[in-house]
């Protein structure tokens, strides 16, 4: 895994770059992510993995499942990946595409584990208080974990917030085991 993040890392710091100088981060960014989704499915994985499916036959197949999805200077950067071997690296690269975004609008990532499904109302209620407690600009995606038993787990790259019922029931655990 780290050695696919590290060839992965100069193509999405390009694709950052041309983003960002043409002002087209948030456009690229769903075209970027569409494409790591394309090439993440088992239906890509096993063309790309296929030795008998060549390169032009591979940039056919993501521009025809893209469409018009995709603007010219991606379905150049398709080709560009196809011809170095490296479409199977999407994943990785909209990942680190997405991180390089985020780290310029100051926004960073935050995974909300929780017992219970969340509408989205509650989601924006949250959000401003996490906010607040992690001084960032978040952007929330949330899991249902029903092991927490109530309340909720943030992750914020390597800061966590454990409000949880389980988490509760841990510490006090601990705290009478010692």
């Amino acid at each position: 895994m780290a050695e696919s993040v590290t060839i992965a890392r100069p193509y999405a710091e390009a694709l950052f770059r041309v983003a960002k100088e043409s002002g087209a981060l948030a456009k690229w960014s769903g075209q970027v992510a569409l494409l790591a989704q394309v090439a993440a499915s088992p239906e890509a994985q096993s063309a790309i993995g296929d030795p008998n499916v060549a390169a032009p036959q591979l940039v056919d197949l993501f521009r025809s499942v893209c469409g018009t999805a995709i603007d010219a200077e991606l379905s150049n950067f398709i080709q560009l990946l196809a011809d170095n071997d490296r479409l199977g690296l999407l994943p990785e690269i909209g990942a680190l595409y997405e991180s390089y975004k985020q780290a310029e609008e100051g926004t960073r990532q935050a995974e909300i584990h929780s017992a219970f499904p969340l509408d989205d109302g509650q989601v924006k209620a949250l959000v401003p208080q996490l906010e607040a407690y992690f001084k960032t600009k978040l952007e929330a995606s949330v899991k249902v974990d029903p092991e927490l038993i109530g309340g909720i787990k943030v992750l914020v790259g390597d800061q966590m917030l454990d409000a949880s019922v389980r988490g509760k029931l841990d510490a006090m655990a601990t705290a009478l085991n010692h």
